[in-house]
């Protein structure tokens, strides 16, 4: 059969790092590819408990349809939290439940995005995003970051040269970077996005993972003309594929139509488990479990890098989140580094699919660091530290013989 497929197709391709973790699989194989969560910090036991309690009270209700902008209860403690922690005021009917952040990008990119609008992105960027916006065939523009976040004279340049519909960011514990934008880039963000009539999208994935330094607001709370995303993935678990969208209103019409086109609803009964153990649960206590799991991780991986890296690697040291960024001399492939790397059962993300051309960030990777032991990142950075000696040296011992 012939199949002719849509011309998005064209523009899509396959999740790398999806591809990658095919090649994890293996028991043997220590794996800081993945942006997941450590399953041994999953409230199994509460979830199960809460689960029994839904099923028993309410069984006919929670496994019938439901609204589409999801149960009011735990839309209002989304709303209630954020008063809390960000002193943002939130309407609950500003707030929609969706399958995940995942989901949460596609919907946004359906309501704004017709083919060849531009989308400016972080340099590097979240691959779930770049990925998502192309389905729409967005036009990228991609704004490198700095060590407090992006570079915000660069941002303004190339909004003013070139109108854009959607600014995406991730501004805390960033992936793949693991960097965070300061209070004042944060301001920055949002005077040049009113300045230029672009929407901001916030991913706030990450923002509850801190486990060094102090919170700081959300690009929302300078400018409301910012979609705010969040996710119970990494504070509760990511198989309940449970996030939420924050809009102004205007916003939201627009999104409960697409939602309901999409799916009707996101899992009603995912949604009423997540409510009631909240109820039952202090969820401060269990995220600060994580947060100290994280920390301790993250330290033990950057101790290790600075103890067995070679000269010339840097690499980033996160406040939070799930992910260190490392740079290799200029010379030096990741893809290279991965090909030994996975010779020897240890893997990575290289770089280069956080980019929106082919040409950047071949000297680049991603560590995942929230979802290995200690003993598996003591090996598994000892093993990719004996693979950079060697192609490091082959790269040297290349580059000289290109100059007779």
């Amino acid at each position: 059969m012939n199949y002719i497929f849509a011309d998005r197709m064209q523009a899509t391709r396959k999740s790398f790092i999806r591809e990658i973790l095919k090649v994890t699989q293996q028991p043997e194989v220590i794996s800081f590819a993945g942006g997941l969560p450590n399953p041994g910090l999953f409230p199994v036991d509460e979830i199960a408990s809460a689960s029994v309690k839904v099923l028993s009270d309410e069984g006919r209700n929670v496994l019938q349809y439901s609204t589409t902008e999801g149960y009011l209860p735990l839309r209002e403690f989304i709303a209630q939290r954020y008063l809390k922690k960000s002193g943002l005021k939130v309407d609950p009917d500003d707030i929609l439940i969706t399958n995940g952040s995942q989901q949460s990008i596609d919907l946004i990119g359906k309501i704004f995005l017709n083919k060849g609008d531009r989308v400016i992105i972080e340099k590097p960027g979240y691959l779930g995003a770049i990925q998502s916006f192309s389905v729409f065939e967005a036009d990228f523009e991609a704004v490198p970051l700095l060590e407090d976040g992006i570079d915000i004279d660069l941002l303004d340049k190339t909004l003013s040269e070139k109108s854009a519909k959607l600014f995406y960011t991730v501004p805390t514990f960033q992936n793949p970077s693991g960097i965070t934008y300061s209070e004042q880039k944060r301001k920055d963000v949002a005077k040049i996005l009113k300045k230029h009539n672009v929407v901001c999208v916030e991913d706030n994935a990450y923002g509850e993972l801190r486990f060094a330094g102090a919170d700081l607001p959300t690009i929302r709370n300078y400018s409301d003309n910012t979609i705010l995303m969040g996710s119970f993935s990494k504070i509760i678990a990511p198989g309940l594929r449970m996030g939420w969208i924050c809009a102004r209103k205007e916003i939201m019409e627009k999104l409960l139509i697409v939602k309901q086109a999409a799916d009707l609803h996101s899992n009603y009964l995912s949604q009423r488990i997540i409510h009631q153990y909240l109820l039952d649960n202090d969820i401060d206590s269990h995220i600060t479990k994580i947060k100290d799991a994280y920390g301790k991780s993250r330290d033990l991986m950057v101790n290790m890098m600075a103890e067995h890296f070679p000269e010339g690697v840097s690499y980033t040291k996160p406040e939070g989140g799930m992910f260190v960024w490392v740079t290799l001399p200029e010379s030096v492939s990741s893809l290279d580094l991965f090909e030994l790397a996975i010779e020897e059962n240890v893997a990575f993300v290289p770089g280069n699919p956080f980019y929106t051309d082919d040409t950047s960030g071949n000297n680049t990777l991603r560590l995942n660091f929230s979802n290995s032991d200690d003993e598996q990142i003591e090996e598994g950075i000892k093993r990719i530290a004996v693979c950079l000696e060697k192609l490091m040296r082959d790269t040297i011992r290349a580059d000289s013989q290109k100059h007779f």
